[in-house]
């Protein structure tokens, strides 16, 4: 039993009626029944995620260093890294783990992300996506600039411009 400040009570049993999830209609007709593995939706949704302006990369520490290894043997990009789904009864759950760029706004980032996620998903398989969460792992800082530019081909050296 929870008590709030006014001393009134929640108690919330097992006999508290929950709410059916919807029935999805896209994917249960009189004539047959889709179903669609999380496989497939963990591949739209890593692909609709680096869609997005401001996505450095997808997953965390040990998913991204697994991928680079994987990439190196197979030269193929995981598109699932950093995606979790949960698909059930025509209902997505969808978990995207992220690296941002320095000077996105991280909210802004996360609520766009939702919105392609959420778009691309329920196009291409019909299913309800129900949510979308993000967890931003890490910034991507931006390339430091070289101190010493005379190594690269536009830089004229001093001694160069001497000799003319």
């Amino acid at each position: 039993m929870a008590e709030n400040n006014r001393g009134t009570s929640t108690v919330v049993t097992s006999e508290t009626p929950v709410a059916p999830a919807t029935r999805n209609e896209n994917l249960v007709t009189d004539h047959g029944t889709t179903v669609i593995d999380d496989t497939v939706v963990g591949k739209i949704a890593g692909i609709a995620a680096r869609e997005v302006s401001g996505v450095a990369n997808l997953g965390g520490g040990a998913a991204r260093m697994w991928g680079a290894v994987r990439e190196s043997l197979t030269a193929s990009t995981n598109v699932q890294q950093g995606v979790n789904v949960a698909v059930q009864e025509g209902h997505a759950s969808v978990a995207v783990a992220i690296i941002a760029e320095y000077g996105v706004a991280i909210h802004e980032l996360a609520k766009a992300i939702r919105e392609n996620v959420t778009q691309a998903v329920t196009r291409m398989t019909g299913l309800i996506v129900d949510r979308v969460d993000i967890t931003v792992h890490d910034v991507n800082l931006p390339e430091a600039e070289p101190a010493d530019r005379a190594d690269t081909p536009d830089a004229v050296s001093p001694a160069a411009s001497l000799s003319h």
